[in-house]
């Protein structure tokens, strides 16, 4: 996103996406008011600049004082800013063409090669004219290479420059492994498979090359013709590994963790306190002796470790708002990969280790944390919901780990299997269950209740506003040193700010939201125009879903609405969109290229070493998190229907 452009600086169509665009308009005015289609006398910027007022037309981008007559007028205005642009470039050839463009802008580069497509300079004008010429401007190879038509033009010449550097292999990484790349990349048909892997293993064998594209090709997919193969792979994993010791031994890094204890003074169930980024858990002796029964030990796993929110939208998986403002910045996502970030990493620590302590715990009271599971199904289900045939067999005590996992995720596949029936059927029969084979697909698990699942559609409205009012990246977060926030959201919630308080470049955004109807200028203060709404889009903007059925009805009208407005979809499955991704993360290949693959390992007996007893230990402590997590979604299916049963 582009900040307020500097005094002096030219008019730049940034996109309806980015706020950058909404700070100009009356830049735009400017530029055609001052437009005269007789002039003759054009620089190479000039002409950018009015191709860049027009998109405004063309998007009817004005600013909020323009008449309807006026709007009118600035429509009938585009055709001759085009017809000008138009005529400028068709003159461009090889005699002229180093002259015309060589002192361009250095902010119209990437409008220059749009321009050169569109008005076909490439046809009329050599390889050997302009890329010279672009070079001597320092336009950059990456820059040539998001132009698809310069690419097609001068396929072989593109080829060369491209095989001249082994660092040009990270604009393959880009086009072939990092998801989300900001820079599109267009390679040249003559670029071969055989050139591109010599590339990248001189890359990968150069003395400096860049940690985060070598750990893209370590985590690279292997599929038959892919511009990565095993050895590639595993070269560019063993030269990560070998950078990743070296730096650890010149620098020593940050503590990170977390610790369990139980507190034998404490009347708070659990208390947290943080040494630095070290994260030490205490629980009540009392609390934990007090909740042996069944329903409290499951509770405990909701209200006391925390495994869910308030709507019983899980908190284990990666959520893209955890994200921190660096690792946005620096971060690269290979292709196919599941988000690792901080947060992730400290609540998979936590999590793991307040399941391991928590089952240590329960075996000291003769306790097993699958009994438990196998009550839920068979016995509670059935007495509180009358939802009959469920069961769930516990491993045996006598087990190892390796035979608790193997026989642990059959019987998680299981009951989701039990469940998907039950929900398809209204019932769970047995015989129906034995002849019906297959395979689990989390994504696909049905739900009980229809439309339990608000979305955010494909409208770029409702993404724009939650970027707006959510993300740490929005302009809208500062005022001056005495109102500020992490977000909009909370600056205008813990600030009682006025229209006025905001600096011009910011009045765009608010007059968007006051124009969207999600905020409201009383004259005094900017509020949320419907209070209802704004939590619900909250709740998205930190989950990435709203639950529908457990907000009040006023809520759920006001989520209606953005449904009716086509800001959001409804959608039914058991798990939301994140939750099946970090089940499909931790069990399977169906999703994500970085997982551990637990399921398929264990139960295809690949890659497992039966000696291994430490592994299979912390596999095992996984499996028991994930079984958990199944529990309180299921357990919140059945409430959530009774409840809408009851009313």
């Amino acid at each position: 996103m582009t900040s307020e452009p500097a005094p002096g600086r030219r008019l730049k169509f940034y996109g309806l996406n980015d706020i950058g665009t909404y700070h100009q308009l009356d830049h735009a005015e400017k530029v055609l008011d001052l437009f005269d289609p007789l002039a003759t006398e054009r620089s190479i910027s000039d002409i950018i600049e009015l191709y860049n007022a027009q998109l405004f037309i063309e998007k009817a981008l004005h600013p909020q004082s323009l008449s309807d007559e006026q709007r009118a007028a600035r429509q009938a205005l585009r055709p001759k800013l085009l017809k000008v642009v138009a005529k400028f470039f068709n003159t461009l050839d090889d005699n002229n063409f180093a002259d015309v463009i060589h002192d361009v802008d250095y902010e119209y580069q990437s409008d220059l090669l749009q321009l050169f497509a569109k008005f076909n300079v490439y046809d009329r004008c050599a390889a050997s004219t302009v890329l010279p010429t672009l070079n001597a401007m320092h336009v950059s190879l990456g820059e040539l290479l998001e132009d698809k038509s310069l690419v097609q033009h001068y396929d072989q010449e593109v080829r060369a420059l491209i095989l001249a550097d082994s660092g040009n292999a990270e604009f393959l990484v880009r086009k072939h492994l990092e998801n989300n790349a900001q820079q599109s990349v267009h390679l040249p048909s003559s670029l071969t498979l055989d050139d591109q892997r010599t590339l990248m293993n001189s890359y990968v064998d150069s003395d400096d090359p860049n940690p985060n594209y070598v750990k893209l090709i370590s985590l690279a997919p292997l599929h038959k013709g892919d511009v990565v193969d095993a050895k590639l792979k595993l070269k560019a994993r063993n030269k990560h590994r070998h950078w990743t010791e070296e730096f650890f031994k010149e620098n020593t890094g940050i503590a990170t963790g977390c610790t369990v204890a139980i507190n034998d003074e404490q009347t708070e169930p659990a208390e947290l306190k943080m040494e630095g980024m070290v994260a030490n858990f205490s629980y009540s002796r009392r609390w934990l002796e007090d909740t042996l029964d069944y329903p409290s030990i499951l509770n405990n796993f909701l209200y006391v470790f925390e495994f869910a929110n308030y709507h019983m939208l899980l908190t284990l998986p990666s959520y893209r708002a955890q994200l921190g403002v660096l690792e946005q910045l620096i971060g690269v996502e290979a292709k196919g990969s599941y988000i690792f970030d901080s947060a992730f990493r400290s609540k998979e620590g936590s999590s793991s280790l307040q399941t391991a302590f928590y089952r240590d715990y329960l075996k000291s009271k003769d306790i097993e944390i699958e009994s438990v599971i196998a009550w839920f199904f068979s016995v509670y289900l059935k007495d509180e919901f009358g939802a009959l045939n469920f069961r769930f067999t516990p491993s045996s005590t006598a087990s190892t780990y390796l035979e608790k996992c193997r026989h642990t995720f059959a019987e998680m596949e299981s009951v989701l299997r039990q469940f998907a029936l039950y929900a398809e059927e209204g019932e769970l029969d047995i015989e129906l269950l034995i002849i019906k084979s297959e395979q689990v697909s989390y994504k696909n698990i049905p739900s009980l209740l229809k439309g339990k699942y608000a979305y955010p559609s494909s409208n770029q409205d409702v993404h724009f506003v939650l970027h707006l009012l959510f993300s740490n990246q929005s302009d809208l977060t500062y005022i001056n040193e005495n109102m500020q926030g992490d977000n909009a959201a909370n600056l205008l919630i813990n600030h009682e700010v006025s229209y006025d308080d905001f600096a011009d470049y910011q009045k765009a955004s608010v007059d968007y939201l006051i124009d969207q109807s999600v905020l409201k200028n009383t004259g005094q203060r900017i509020v949320f125009a419907n209070p209802r709404q704004f939590l619900a889009l909250r709740d998205i903007a930190n989950d990435e879903v709203a639950s529908y059925y457990h907000y009040s009805t006023e809520s759920r009208a006001a989520i209606d609405e953005l449904v009716e407005r086509g800001w959001l979809v409804r959608r039914e499955s058991l798990l939301s969109e994140a939750e099946s991704s970090y089940f499909n993360y931790y069990l399977n290949k169906a999703e994500f290229t970085n997982g551990p693959d637990l399921r398929n390992k264990y139960m295809h007996g690949s890659n497992v070493d039966a000696a291994n007893e430490q592994e299979h230990f912390s596999t095992y402590i996984s499996a028991l998190k994930l079984l958990i997590a199944l529990v309180i979604k299921i357990n919140d299916e059945f409430w959530l229907r009774s409840v809408q049963t009851d009313n």
